[in-house]
């Protein structure tokens, strides 16, 4: 019998089946095809939805193609957002440091639940680990949370994650308790966050698909997908003497700066790099194809930014071969 690998919380808690979603996360399962249809006819019954799911999220049934031995990352995917199709895939449910990445729910908590305009004035909770990716904010210095937003998303800052996270939640455990409530309300619950930034920490992971939810969440949103897709962004604001400082960001992908060629048919609108010894390189990409059809692709722990992009450029590339 034919079986389909899903997330099923992601079913129940996109509205299919919210009954039981409380608790801790559940790991995938596998379902046969029979139970399946049992559970969305159950689903339909109670909540008269269960024909939202295939037009809403991107449902793995395991026969989708692998991407061939050119894709060495550990994890990537590609998603069709228009039509809800699965279009390569290689261990979309295992377990991964997502570095930077995280930082993809850092924005969306705070657009959804902060006001951009609002004034932030930063604090020691932005002098995170030396040598890090940083926006360069220091103690004192005051921007908005549209400002902070740009630094996460474009320099990749993990100050600007800290900052945002205290100003938010007081503190960067409550922020991530908040971000791992959202990672459960989108159906992303193989995810757990330890922190706003995605700096190494055991009890921090996710996975490819779950990433392409908090990815299609985002993409809700006109302010993330202006964000994510600015190639680069000036701020001006304030220091701790209220002298004016200056600054500009520049986005980390490489394929909206053009160090990258795009492969042919396919323009990248947005996304998400991340690196780490222990993630390796990563990138959650947006791009659309040439009648405008949104993809969001996910390549986690490639050997090197080289290898990343090089992934990238061949799962990509599948969509219009």
């Amino acid at each position: 019998m034919k079986n389909w690998k899903i997330n099923l919380t992601a079913v129940f808690c996109a509205g299919l089946f919210l009954t039981g979603c409380s608790g801790g996360a559940p790991a995938p399962y596998e379902y046969s095809q029979e139970n399946m249809d049992t559970l969305i006819s159950q689903a339909s019954a109670d909540s008269g939805q269960a024909g939202s799911l295939a037009g809403s999220l991107c449902v793995v049934m395991g026969d989708e193609p692998q991407p061939d031995a050119s894709v060495d990352a550990m994890s990537a995917g590609v998603f069709s957002v228009n039509d809800g199709r699965v279009l390569v895939q290689k261990n979309l449910f295992e377990r991964r440091n997502p570095a930077s990445t995280t930082k993809i729910m850092t924005a969306l908590l705070a657009i959804k639940e902060a006001d951009l305009s609002e004034l932030v004035t930063v604090g020691d909770e932005v002098l995170v680990e030396p040598g890090s990716s940083l926006a360069h904010i220091n103690p004192g210095d005051t921007l908005t949370m549209e400002q902070l937003l740009y630094g996460l998303m474009l320099a990749s800052g993990n100050d600007a994650a800290a900052a945002i996270a205290v100003h938010m939640a007081g503190s960067i455990e409550a922020f991530a308790d908040q971000m791992n409530d959202l990672a459960w309300e989108i159906g992303a619950t193989d995810t757990h966050f330890t922190n706003p930034h995605g700096l190494t920490d055991e009890n921090h992971y996710t996975t490819a698909y779950d990433l392409y939810l908090m990815y299609n969440e985002a993409m809700k949103y006109e302010e993330f997908r202006s964000i994510a897709g600015t190639v680069s962004y000036t701020a001006s604001y304030t220091d701790g003497e209220g002298q004016p400082k200056t600054r500009e960001w520049k986005n980390s992908n490489q394929y909206l700066t053009g160090q990258v060629s795009e492969p042919d048919g396919i323009t990248a609108v947005g996304g998400k790099t991340g690196t780490t010894s222990a993630a390796g390189s990563c990138l959650v990409l947006n791009c659309q194809d040439k009648q405008n059809q949104d993809y969001v692709a996910v390549v986690l722990k490639a050997e090197n930014r080289t290898a990343l992009y090089e992934n990238m450029t061949n799962i990509i590339g599948e969509i219009v071969n």
